[in-house]
Protein backbone atom coordinates (compact mmCIF):
# COMPACT_ATOMS: atom_id res chain seq x y z
CA UNK A 1 0.00 0.00 0.00
CA UNK A 2 1.20 3.35 -1.29
CA UNK A 3 1.36 6.49 1.10
CA UNK A 4 -0.15 8.26 -1.58
CA UNK A 5 -2.97 6.60 -1.90
CA UNK A 6 -6.57 6.71 -1.42
CA UNK A 7 -6.05 3.16 0.40
CA UNK A 8 -3.65 4.49 2.51
CA UNK A 9 -6.09 7.86 2.97
CA UNK A 10 -8.96 5.37 4.36
CA UNK A 11 -6.56 2.91 5.70
CA UNK A 12 -4.46 4.66 8.36
CA UNK A 13 -7.63 7.42 10.35
CA UNK A 14 -9.64 3.51 10.31
CA UNK A 15 -6.92 1.88 11.76
CA UNK A 16 -6.12 4.94 14.19
CA UNK A 17 -10.08 5.46 15.87
CA UNK A 18 -9.73 1.37 16.27
CA UNK A 19 -6.21 1.96 17.93
CA UNK A 20 -7.51 4.23 20.72
CA UNK A 21 -11.54 2.60 21.13
CA UNK A 22 -9.31 -1.01 22.02
CA UNK A 23 -8.05 -1.48 24.99
CA UNK A 24 -3.87 -1.89 25.33
CA UNK A 25 -3.92 -5.44 26.05
CA UNK A 26 -5.67 -5.62 22.25
CA UNK A 27 -3.85 -2.79 20.27
CA UNK A 28 -0.64 -4.67 19.07
CA UNK A 29 -2.94 -7.45 17.39
CA UNK A 30 -4.39 -4.62 15.60
CA UNK A 31 -1.28 -3.12 14.66
CA UNK A 32 -0.34 -6.56 13.36
CA UNK A 33 -2.93 -7.53 11.54
CA UNK A 34 -3.17 -4.03 9.66
CA UNK A 35 0.71 -4.08 9.32
CA UNK A 36 0.23 -7.01 7.69
CA UNK A 37 -2.77 -5.97 5.58
CA UNK A 38 -0.63 -2.95 4.95
CA UNK A 39 2.23 -5.34 3.77
CA UNK A 40 -0.27 -7.89 1.65
CA UNK A 41 -2.08 -4.84 0.12
CA UNK A 42 1.31 -5.51 -2.28
CA UNK A 43 1.53 -8.71 -2.82
CA UNK A 44 -0.05 -11.08 -0.51
CA UNK A 45 2.04 -14.01 -0.53
CA UNK A 46 5.62 -12.26 0.30
CA UNK A 47 3.70 -12.15 3.59
CA UNK A 48 4.75 -15.65 4.38
CA UNK A 49 7.97 -14.63 3.93
CA UNK A 50 8.21 -11.90 6.10
CA UNK A 51 6.87 -14.19 8.38
CA UNK A 52 9.07 -16.74 7.92
CA UNK A 53 12.59 -14.52 8.40
CA UNK A 54 9.96 -13.24 11.85
CA UNK A 55 10.31 -16.70 13.40
CA UNK A 56 13.49 -17.70 12.65
CA UNK A 57 15.05 -14.50 14.26
CA UNK A 58 12.34 -14.66 17.02
CA UNK A 59 13.40 -18.57 17.48
CA UNK A 60 17.31 -17.96 17.12
CA UNK A 61 16.98 -15.22 19.51
CA UNK A 62 15.28 -16.85 22.39
CA UNK A 63 18.03 -19.80 22.25
CA UNK A 64 20.58 -17.23 22.15
CA UNK A 65 19.53 -15.76 24.82
CA UNK A 66 19.05 -18.79 26.89
CA UNK A 67 22.18 -20.39 26.68
CA UNK A 68 25.37 -19.67 28.30
CA UNK A 69 27.59 -21.68 25.76
CA UNK A 70 29.56 -19.60 23.55
CA UNK A 71 29.54 -21.96 20.63
CA UNK A 72 26.29 -22.66 20.64
CA UNK A 73 25.52 -18.69 20.65
CA UNK A 74 27.14 -17.94 18.07
CA UNK A 75 25.78 -20.93 16.11
CA UNK A 76 22.69 -19.89 16.30
CA UNK A 77 23.66 -16.20 15.27
CA UNK A 78 24.94 -17.59 12.32
CA UNK A 79 21.72 -19.72 11.33
CA UNK A 80 19.97 -16.31 11.77
CA UNK A 81 22.53 -14.28 9.58
CA UNK A 82 22.64 -16.75 6.84
CA UNK A 83 19.13 -17.34 6.64
CA UNK A 84 18.17 -13.44 6.42
CA UNK A 85 21.44 -12.47 4.24
CA UNK A 86 20.84 -16.19 1.96
CA UNK A 87 17.31 -14.82 1.46
CA UNK A 88 18.15 -11.59 0.74
CA UNK A 89 20.30 -13.04 -2.17
CA UNK A 90 17.99 -15.13 -3.78
CA UNK A 91 15.97 -12.75 -4.53
CA UNK A 92 17.78 -9.52 -4.67
CA UNK A 93 21.56 -10.74 -5.81
CA UNK A 94 22.01 -13.68 -7.23
CA UNK A 95 21.16 -13.33 -11.06
CA UNK A 96 23.78 -10.20 -10.33
CA UNK A 97 26.58 -12.16 -8.84
CA UNK A 98 25.77 -14.93 -11.49
CA UNK A 99 25.99 -12.44 -14.30
CA UNK A 100 29.39 -11.85 -13.13
CA UNK A 101 30.78 -15.15 -12.57
CA UNK A 102 29.59 -16.28 -15.88
CA UNK A 103 31.23 -13.90 -17.82
CA UNK A 104 35.04 -13.86 -15.41
CA UNK A 105 34.46 -17.60 -15.80
CA UNK A 106 32.83 -18.14 -19.33
CA UNK A 107 34.82 -21.23 -20.28
CA UNK A 108 32.84 -22.90 -18.01
CA UNK A 109 29.65 -25.00 -18.78
CA UNK A 110 28.32 -25.96 -14.97
CA UNK A 111 28.14 -22.16 -14.68
CA UNK A 112 26.51 -21.20 -18.27
CA UNK A 113 23.59 -24.24 -17.20
CA UNK A 114 22.80 -22.10 -14.32
CA UNK A 115 19.57 -21.07 -14.56
CA UNK A 116 18.67 -17.20 -13.53
CA UNK A 117 15.76 -16.55 -10.77
CA UNK A 118 12.85 -14.94 -12.00
CA UNK A 119 11.50 -13.17 -9.07
CA UNK A 120 9.88 -9.98 -7.59
CA UNK A 121 12.02 -8.44 -5.46
CA UNK A 122 9.86 -8.41 -2.01
CA UNK A 123 9.22 -4.46 -1.51
CA UNK A 124 11.40 -3.57 1.85
CA UNK A 125 13.45 -6.94 2.04
CA UNK A 126 16.11 -4.78 3.15
CA UNK A 127 14.97 -2.96 5.61
CA UNK A 128 13.16 -5.75 7.58
CA UNK A 129 15.78 -8.28 7.20
CA UNK A 130 18.51 -5.63 8.39
CA UNK A 131 15.74 -4.83 11.21
CA UNK A 132 15.68 -8.80 12.39
CA UNK A 133 19.85 -9.03 11.71
CA UNK A 134 20.41 -6.36 14.32
CA UNK A 135 17.99 -7.69 16.99
CA UNK A 136 20.07 -11.22 16.81
CA UNK A 137 23.27 -9.69 16.76
CA UNK A 138 22.05 -7.20 19.90
CA UNK A 139 20.86 -10.81 21.78
CA UNK A 140 24.04 -12.19 20.74
CA UNK A 141 26.12 -9.24 22.48
CA UNK A 142 23.79 -9.01 25.58
CA UNK A 143 22.85 -5.32 24.65
CA UNK A 144 18.72 -6.98 25.27
CA UNK A 145 16.87 -10.02 26.21
CA UNK A 146 15.37 -12.15 23.77
CA UNK A 147 11.79 -11.00 23.32
CA UNK A 148 9.51 -13.53 24.33
CA UNK A 149 6.40 -12.41 22.91
CA UNK A 150 6.32 -13.30 19.33
CA UNK A 151 3.53 -10.90 18.34
CA UNK A 152 4.98 -8.54 19.37
CA UNK A 153 8.52 -9.21 18.21
CA UNK A 154 6.21 -10.01 14.69
CA UNK A 155 4.83 -6.23 15.26
CA UNK A 156 8.56 -4.63 15.67
CA UNK A 157 9.83 -6.55 12.17
CA UNK A 158 6.49 -5.53 10.48
CA UNK A 159 4.99 -2.41 12.10
CA UNK A 160 3.14 -0.52 8.53
CA UNK A 161 4.51 2.99 9.44
CA UNK A 162 8.30 1.93 9.13
CA UNK A 163 8.06 -1.34 7.19
CA UNK A 164 8.50 -0.87 3.87
CA UNK A 165 11.69 2.07 3.55
CA UNK A 166 12.46 2.25 7.44
CA UNK A 167 13.63 4.26 9.17
CA UNK A 168 15.21 1.10 9.89
CA UNK A 169 14.98 0.62 13.58
CA UNK A 170 16.89 -1.05 16.38
CA UNK A 171 14.95 -3.81 18.93
CA UNK A 172 16.48 -2.01 21.90
CA UNK A 173 14.40 1.55 20.87
CA UNK A 174 11.11 0.27 18.80
CA UNK A 175 10.15 -3.02 20.86
CA UNK A 176 9.94 -1.57 24.04
CA UNK A 177 6.90 1.09 23.00
CA UNK A 178 5.04 -2.05 21.90
CA UNK A 179 4.55 -2.90 25.85
CA UNK A 180 4.01 0.86 27.28
CA UNK A 181 -0.12 1.89 27.45
CA UNK A 182 -0.63 5.03 24.55
CA UNK A 183 -3.09 7.59 25.98
CA UNK A 184 -4.92 9.72 23.23
CA UNK A 185 -2.76 13.29 23.20
CA UNK A 186 -3.94 15.72 20.95
CA UNK A 187 -1.02 17.80 20.74
CA UNK A 188 0.87 14.82 19.70
CA UNK A 189 -1.40 13.28 16.84
CA UNK A 190 -1.43 17.53 15.63
CA UNK A 191 2.06 17.39 15.51
CA UNK A 192 2.30 14.09 13.63
CA UNK A 193 -0.52 14.89 11.26
CA UNK A 194 1.86 18.33 10.70
CA UNK A 195 4.63 16.06 10.02
CA UNK A 196 2.67 13.85 7.75
CA UNK A 197 1.47 17.06 5.49
CA UNK A 198 4.82 18.08 5.53
CA UNK A 199 5.88 14.53 4.11
CA UNK A 200 3.16 14.85 1.18
CA UNK A 201 4.62 18.39 -0.02
CA UNK A 202 8.05 16.89 -0.56
CA UNK A 203 6.66 13.31 -2.07
CA UNK A 204 3.98 14.60 -4.38
CA UNK A 205 4.80 18.30 -4.76
CA UNK A 206 8.87 18.67 -5.30
CA UNK A 207 9.80 14.89 -5.38
CA UNK A 208 7.02 13.29 -8.40
CA UNK A 209 6.51 16.67 -10.00
CA UNK A 210 10.52 16.85 -10.56
CA UNK A 211 10.41 13.08 -11.03
CA UNK A 212 8.92 13.90 -14.92
CA UNK A 213 11.65 16.04 -15.66
CA UNK A 214 14.29 13.31 -14.80
CA UNK A 215 13.22 10.24 -16.07
CA UNK A 216 13.19 11.77 -20.03
CA UNK A 217 16.35 13.09 -19.43
CA UNK A 218 17.90 10.12 -17.63
CA UNK A 219 16.41 7.39 -19.93
CA UNK A 220 18.61 8.82 -23.09
CA UNK A 221 20.85 11.30 -21.64
CA UNK A 222 23.21 11.24 -25.10
CA UNK A 223 19.89 13.10 -26.87
CA UNK A 224 19.73 16.14 -24.59
CA UNK A 225 21.58 19.61 -23.74
CA UNK A 226 23.99 20.41 -21.82
CA UNK A 227 21.72 22.34 -19.84
CA UNK A 228 19.05 20.31 -19.80
CA UNK A 229 21.50 17.34 -18.01
CA UNK A 230 22.20 19.52 -15.65
CA UNK A 231 18.94 20.86 -14.46
CA UNK A 232 17.93 16.77 -14.51
CA UNK A 233 20.61 16.16 -12.64
CA UNK A 234 19.74 18.63 -9.50
CA UNK A 235 16.30 18.08 -10.19
CA UNK A 236 16.95 14.25 -9.18
CA UNK A 237 18.99 15.18 -5.94
CA UNK A 238 15.85 16.98 -4.76
CA UNK A 239 13.65 14.54 -6.02
CA UNK A 240 15.59 11.23 -4.27
CA UNK A 241 16.11 13.33 -1.02
CA UNK A 242 12.42 14.35 -0.75
CA UNK A 243 11.34 11.51 -1.91
CA UNK A 244 12.93 9.33 0.89
CA UNK A 245 12.74 11.98 3.39
CA UNK A 246 9.08 13.13 2.47
CA UNK A 247 8.21 8.79 3.06
CA UNK A 248 10.12 9.47 6.03
CA UNK A 249 8.31 12.38 7.62
CA UNK A 250 4.82 10.71 6.61
CA UNK A 251 6.28 7.25 8.44
CA UNK A 252 7.76 9.34 11.36
CA UNK A 253 3.87 11.33 11.54
CA UNK A 254 2.14 8.61 11.16
CA UNK A 255 3.30 6.28 14.28
CA UNK A 256 3.62 9.40 16.15
CA UNK A 257 0.08 10.16 15.78
CA UNK A 258 -0.46 6.58 17.41
CA UNK A 259 1.84 7.26 19.99
CA UNK A 260 5.14 5.76 19.05
CA UNK A 261 8.63 7.45 18.38
CA UNK A 262 10.78 6.38 15.20
CA UNK A 263 14.67 7.38 15.06
CA UNK A 264 15.03 10.83 12.86
CA UNK A 265 16.53 9.55 9.54
CA UNK A 266 17.39 12.79 7.80
CA UNK A 267 18.99 15.72 9.22
CA UNK A 268 19.39 18.79 6.26
CA UNK A 269 21.88 16.80 4.62
CA UNK A 270 22.16 19.34 1.78
CA UNK A 271 23.32 22.04 4.00
CA UNK A 272 26.84 20.26 5.56
CA UNK A 273 30.20 21.18 5.48
CA UNK A 274 31.81 18.04 5.06
CA UNK A 275 31.83 14.35 3.29
CA UNK A 276 31.60 12.56 6.88
CA UNK A 277 28.75 15.52 7.82
CA UNK A 278 27.17 14.29 4.71
CA UNK A 279 26.56 10.61 5.72
CA UNK A 280 25.46 11.33 9.63
CA UNK A 281 22.79 13.65 8.33
CA UNK A 282 21.26 11.20 4.91
CA UNK A 283 19.94 8.26 5.98
CA UNK A 284 20.82 8.08 9.37
CA UNK A 285 19.89 4.97 10.27
CA UNK A 286 21.52 2.79 7.32
CA UNK A 287 24.61 4.59 8.07
CA UNK A 288 24.63 3.78 11.65
CA UNK A 289 23.73 0.29 11.23
CA UNK A 290 26.51 0.05 9.28
CA UNK A 291 28.48 1.24 11.57
CA UNK A 292 27.60 -0.21 14.76
CA UNK A 293 27.44 -3.85 12.57
CA UNK A 294 29.89 -4.04 9.76
CA UNK A 295 32.42 -0.92 10.20
CA UNK A 296 33.28 -1.22 13.87
CA UNK A 297 33.35 -4.82 14.25
CA UNK A 298 35.90 -4.97 11.23
CA UNK A 299 37.32 -2.19 12.43
CA UNK A 300 38.27 -3.66 15.68
CA UNK A 301 40.41 -6.01 14.19
CA UNK A 302 43.44 -3.60 12.23
CA UNK A 303 45.27 -1.42 13.91
CA UNK A 304 46.55 0.72 10.68
CA UNK A 305 44.83 3.47 9.48
CA UNK A 306 45.26 2.17 5.76
CA UNK A 307 43.46 -0.72 6.83
CA UNK A 308 40.57 1.65 8.19
CA UNK A 309 40.09 3.16 4.90
CA UNK A 310 40.03 -0.01 3.34
CA UNK A 311 37.34 -1.11 5.26
CA UNK A 312 35.67 2.36 4.87
CA UNK A 313 35.37 1.81 1.37
CA UNK A 314 34.32 -2.06 1.37
CA UNK A 315 31.75 -0.88 3.94
CA UNK A 316 30.46 1.66 1.13
CA UNK A 317 30.24 -0.87 -1.36
CA UNK A 318 28.16 -2.87 0.77
CA UNK A 319 25.93 0.41 1.13
CA UNK A 320 25.98 0.82 -2.77
CA UNK A 321 24.66 -2.44 -3.17
CA UNK A 322 22.23 -3.25 -0.71
CA UNK A 323 20.54 -0.21 -2.62
CA UNK A 324 20.28 -2.46 -5.67
CA UNK A 325 22.21 -5.70 -7.73
CA UNK A 326 23.31 -3.02 -10.33
CA UNK A 327 26.74 -1.62 -11.64
CA UNK A 328 25.53 1.71 -10.88
CA UNK A 329 25.45 1.19 -7.53
CA UNK A 330 28.48 -0.12 -7.14
CA UNK A 331 29.88 2.88 -8.67
CA UNK A 332 27.77 4.62 -6.37
CA UNK A 333 29.34 3.03 -3.34
CA UNK A 334 32.94 3.04 -4.81
CA UNK A 335 32.96 7.16 -5.03
CA UNK A 336 30.88 7.96 -2.04
CA UNK A 337 33.56 5.87 -0.49
CA UNK A 338 36.71 7.27 -1.99
CA UNK A 339 34.86 11.21 -1.64
CA UNK A 340 34.52 10.53 2.28
CA UNK A 341 38.34 8.59 2.54
CA UNK A 342 40.01 11.91 0.32
CA UNK A 343 38.13 14.11 2.80
CA UNK A 344 39.39 12.54 5.66
CA UNK A 345 42.92 11.79 4.65
CA UNK A 346 43.29 15.68 3.48
CA UNK A 347 41.12 17.24 6.47
CA UNK A 348 44.26 17.96 9.24
CA UNK A 349 46.48 19.55 6.01
CA UNK A 350 42.70 21.76 4.49
CA UNK A 351 42.67 22.75 8.32
CA UNK A 352 46.07 24.11 8.46
CA UNK A 353 46.28 26.08 5.29
CA UNK A 354 42.98 27.63 5.61
CA UNK A 355 44.61 29.14 9.16
CA UNK A 356 47.88 30.17 8.56
CA UNK A 357 47.24 31.41 5.04
CA UNK A 358 43.73 32.37 4.68
CA UNK A 359 41.75 33.16 8.07
CA UNK A 360 44.36 35.79 9.20
CA UNK A 361 44.22 37.91 6.51
CA UNK A 362 40.10 38.73 6.08
CA UNK A 363 37.27 38.62 8.88
CA UNK A 364 34.64 37.77 6.39
CA UNK A 365 36.41 34.12 4.89
CA UNK A 366 35.06 32.14 7.35
CA UNK A 367 31.77 32.22 6.32
CA UNK A 368 32.62 32.38 2.62
CA UNK A 369 34.54 29.41 3.19
CA UNK A 370 32.02 27.82 4.95
CA UNK A 371 29.27 28.67 2.22
CA UNK A 372 32.11 27.12 -0.25
CA UNK A 373 32.17 24.12 1.35
CA UNK A 374 28.56 23.64 1.32
CA UNK A 375 28.19 24.21 -2.03
CA UNK A 376 31.15 21.80 -2.51
CA UNK A 377 29.75 18.78 -0.74
CA UNK A 378 26.46 19.53 -2.22
CA UNK A 379 27.80 19.30 -5.53
CA UNK A 380 29.71 15.99 -4.84
CA UNK A 381 26.60 14.69 -3.95
CA UNK A 382 25.32 15.45 -7.55
CA UNK A 383 27.65 13.36 -8.80
CA UNK A 384 27.08 11.21 -6.82
CA UNK A 385 22.97 11.29 -7.15
CA UNK A 386 23.97 10.60 -11.15
CA UNK A 387 26.28 7.87 -10.39
CA UNK A 388 23.11 6.24 -8.40
CA UNK A 389 20.44 7.13 -11.44
CA UNK A 390 22.15 5.93 -14.61
CA UNK A 391 21.14 2.64 -15.44
CA UNK A 392 24.68 1.77 -17.17
CA UNK A 393 27.92 2.54 -17.52
CA UNK A 394 27.35 3.62 -21.10
CA UNK A 395 24.38 6.01 -19.59
CA UNK A 396 27.52 7.54 -17.15
CA UNK A 397 29.71 8.24 -19.29
CA UNK A 398 27.15 9.37 -21.93
CA UNK A 399 25.74 11.79 -19.09
CA UNK A 400 28.79 13.33 -18.00
CA UNK A 401 30.20 13.93 -21.73
CA UNK A 402 26.91 16.02 -22.39
CA UNK A 403 27.36 17.98 -19.53
CA UNK A 404 30.02 19.51 -21.17
CA UNK A 405 29.01 19.62 -24.36
CA UNK A 406 28.53 23.07 -26.37
CA UNK A 407 24.66 23.93 -26.14
CA UNK A 408 24.58 25.23 -22.60
CA UNK A 409 23.10 28.59 -23.12
CA UNK A 410 20.00 27.81 -25.08
CA UNK A 411 17.06 28.37 -23.18
CA UNK A 412 14.85 26.55 -25.46
CA UNK A 413 16.95 23.51 -25.03
CA UNK A 414 15.99 23.64 -20.79
CA UNK A 415 12.19 22.22 -21.90
CA UNK A 416 11.39 19.03 -22.42
CA UNK A 417 8.33 17.02 -22.72
CA UNK A 418 5.40 17.99 -20.18
CA UNK A 419 7.82 20.10 -18.67
CA UNK A 420 8.00 23.38 -19.46
CA UNK A 421 9.60 27.05 -18.67
CA UNK A 422 6.79 27.39 -16.25
CA UNK A 423 6.92 23.72 -14.45
CA UNK A 424 10.87 24.39 -14.67
CA UNK A 425 10.72 27.57 -12.42
CA UNK A 426 7.89 26.68 -10.27
CA UNK A 427 10.02 23.17 -9.20
CA UNK A 428 13.01 25.66 -8.46
CA UNK A 429 10.06 27.95 -6.14
CA UNK A 430 9.29 24.58 -4.43
CA UNK A 431 12.80 23.26 -3.39
CA UNK A 432 13.51 27.29 -2.65
CA UNK A 433 10.47 26.81 -0.06
CA UNK A 434 11.47 23.22 1.14
CA UNK A 435 15.05 24.63 2.04
CA UNK A 436 13.30 27.51 3.81
CA UNK A 437 10.49 24.95 6.06
CA UNK A 438 13.70 23.05 6.70
CA UNK A 439 16.11 25.85 7.77
CA UNK A 440 13.02 27.71 10.37
CA UNK A 441 12.75 23.81 11.36
CA UNK A 442 16.01 23.67 12.50
CA UNK A 443 16.63 26.26 13.89
CA UNK A 444 13.64 27.54 15.39
CA UNK A 445 10.80 23.95 15.78
CA UNK A 446 9.13 24.98 13.48
CA UNK A 447 6.44 22.37 14.55
CA UNK A 448 5.92 24.01 18.02
CA UNK A 449 5.64 27.11 16.76
CA UNK A 450 3.14 26.68 14.52
CA UNK A 451 1.02 24.45 16.75
CA UNK A 452 1.36 27.03 19.68
CA UNK A 453 -0.32 29.88 16.85
CA UNK A 454 -3.33 31.22 17.22
CA UNK A 455 -5.84 29.14 16.15
CA UNK A 456 -7.00 31.10 12.94
CA UNK A 457 -3.10 31.27 11.79
CA UNK A 458 -2.73 27.93 12.57
CA UNK A 459 -4.90 26.70 10.25
CA UNK A 460 -3.93 29.47 7.76
CA UNK A 461 -0.66 27.04 7.78
CA UNK A 462 -2.22 24.01 7.34
CA UNK A 463 -4.82 25.32 4.64
CA UNK A 464 -1.78 26.95 2.85
CA UNK A 465 0.13 23.74 2.16
CA UNK A 466 -2.96 21.63 2.14
CA UNK A 467 -3.89 23.68 -0.97
CA UNK A 468 -0.58 23.86 -2.43
CA UNK A 469 -0.44 19.97 -2.45
CA UNK A 470 -3.67 19.90 -3.94
CA UNK A 471 -3.34 22.07 -6.37
CA UNK A 472 0.45 21.27 -7.47
CA UNK A 473 0.47 17.32 -6.23
CA UNK A 474 1.07 14.76 -8.82
CA UNK A 475 -1.16 12.42 -7.17
CA UNK A 476 -0.13 9.44 -10.20
CA UNK A 477 0.39 7.14 -7.59
CA UNK A 478 4.30 7.40 -8.11
CA UNK A 479 5.54 4.64 -5.92
CA UNK A 480 8.22 5.75 -3.39
CA UNK A 481 12.20 5.10 -5.19
CA UNK A 482 13.21 3.41 -1.70
CA UNK A 483 10.46 0.46 -2.25
CA UNK A 484 12.23 -1.27 -4.90
CA UNK A 485 15.46 -1.53 -2.16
Amino acid sequence: MLFNSLEFLLFFPFVTLLFFILPHRYRWILLLISSYFFYGFWKWEYIFLLLFSTSVDYYAGLIIGSTETKWKKKFYLIISLLTNLGVLFVFKYFNFFLEIFQSVFSSSDFLSEIPTVDLLLPIGISFYTFQTISYSIDVYRGKRPPEKHFGKFALYVSFFPQLVAGPIERSTRLLPQFFKTQFFDWDRIRSGLLLILWGFFKKVVIADRVGIYVDQVFSEPDIFSSLQLIIAAYFFTYQIYCDFSGYTDIAIGSARVLGFELIENFRRPTVVRTISEFWQKWHISLTKWMTDYLYQPLAKKVKTKNNRLVITLFVFIVIGLWHGAAWNFVFFGVYSGLTLIIGSFTRKKRLEFYRKHVYPKWDQIPKIHKMLQIIFVFHSFVIGAILFRSTSFENITNYFAGIFSPTFFSLKSIVVYQFDLYEILLAFVFIIALEAGEWFRAHFNAEEKILNLRIQYRWAVYLTLFYIIILFGEFGLTPFIYFRF
